[in-house]
């Protein structure tokens, strides 16, 4: 297996799947670098092997970006955002032109993020992506991702977190 097992006690521990190319459909493998490769290694130089040039991309905190321009400023803010940024795959399914997944996203919050000051702490949310595919490029990235969870985990203040309780 290519995937690696390090476990951050700060995160729960949730398995990635088997990674190795080989075990991979064509599709899911644009997947895996996309976030092994492009992501987890800031490595820009592969947007244009993996997207359409005027590509639609929303990220899971929120931005609408078009085009490899816009997309390449996202990756390198995040990735200064947060130090050792990792994406944990730990789902994918896919379905004619789309694959889907469920990931986690995390690194060491040392800039600025959501008007929260560095913490200097692992922080980490779930994000759940929908590739479509045009060919052998992506055409349309979308991710929900878990914005509550991150701003929780950000600030972890007393009242941040849902009660149920009716006191």
């Amino acid at each position: 297996m290519t995937h690696r097992q390090k476990h951050h006690p700060e995160l729960p521990h949730e398995e990635e799947i088997d990674l190795t190319p080989s075990r991979l459909s064509a599709q899911k493998n644009v997947v895996r670098v996309f976030y092994k490769d492009l992501w987890d290694k800031a490595d820009l130089s592969l947007v244009p092997t993996i997207f359409h040039p005027d590509f639609t991309f929303r990220g899971s905190l929120g931005p609408v970006l078009v085009g490899h321009g816009q997309f390449g400023n996202y990756v390198t803010w995040l990735t200064e955002t947060l130090e050792d940024y990792t994406s944990d795959i730990l789902e994918l399914v896919e379905e004619g032109s789309r694959v889907s997944g469920k990931l986690r996203f995390h690194g060491i919050h040392r800039r600025t993020l959501f008007g929260e000051p560095p913490t200097n702490r692992r922080v980490w949310w779930y994000g759940a992506p929908i590739f479509t595919f045009d060919g052998p490029l992506v055409r349309d990235l979308w991710v929900l991702g878990d914005i509550h969870g991150l701003r929780s985990r950000l600030a972890p203040a007393e009242g941040n977190a849902l009660r149920f309780d009716r006191g």
